[in-house]
């Protein structure tokens, strides 16, 4: 059997299996794409294919769906950054760095705790600076409907910075000093 043969084989058998299985993580637009990447993959290695070669063809999808989902949350975060840095005018306050950056941390990690659609919701109003009638256009929605989801939505954030303010808290305070004290083991 050629190669060409065995990747027809492999792809006639089992293209609706990873269609399947990658448009189950990813919608069904994005889950093709991953699909013919995933059989991209598997036509350069098609003289190393396993037997059965569907569990490592799911590896696969599986592997590509995770770099995009990292990518895509590397933009969002440097297009966060960025719009964070446009509203505030491009100016830093002054005072204690590492508050500074406790405080980002800790916004960033709750936002990024949200669903997608309140990320986009919260951001348009914060950071872009959108009024509500703006953002209902870009999202396609009525003013009232908005005024419900960002109301919801400011909720399920205040939520999320309570829990990630906890989490810092809570790792803070488990931190061991570098050095111990009298009583905790250092030479009297």
């Amino acid at each position: 059997m050629t190669p060409a043969e065995r990747f027809q084989g492999v792809y006639e058998e089992h293209y609706p299996r990873v269609l399947a299985y990658a448009t189950s993580l990813v919608g069904r637009e994005v889950g093709e794409d991953i699909t013919s990447e995933t059989f991209t993959v598997a036509w350069r290695r098609v003289d190393a294919l396993p037997h059965p070669p569907l569990p490592w063809l799911l590896g696969v999808a599986r592997n590509l769906v995770r770099e995009l989902r990292r990518k895509d949350a590397l933009r969002y975060l440097h297009a966060a950054e960025e719009a964070q840095r446009i509203s505030s005018g491009g100016q830093t306050h002054a005072g204690d760095i590492a508050a500074v950056v406790t405080d980002r941390h800790i916004a960033l990690q709750a936002l990024a705790s949200l669903s997608d659609a309140d990320r986009e919701l919260l951001t348009l109003i914060a950071w872009h600076g959108l009024s509500s009638r703006d953002a209902a256009r870009v999202l396609n929605c009525t003013g009232a409907t908005l005024t419900v989801r960002l109301y919801r939505a400011r909720r399920r954030l205040e939520k999320a910075l309570e829990t990630a303010q906890a989490s810092e808290t809570a790792s803070v305070n488990a931190v061991p000093t570098a050095f111990p004290t009298h009583g905790q083991g250092a030479p009297a």
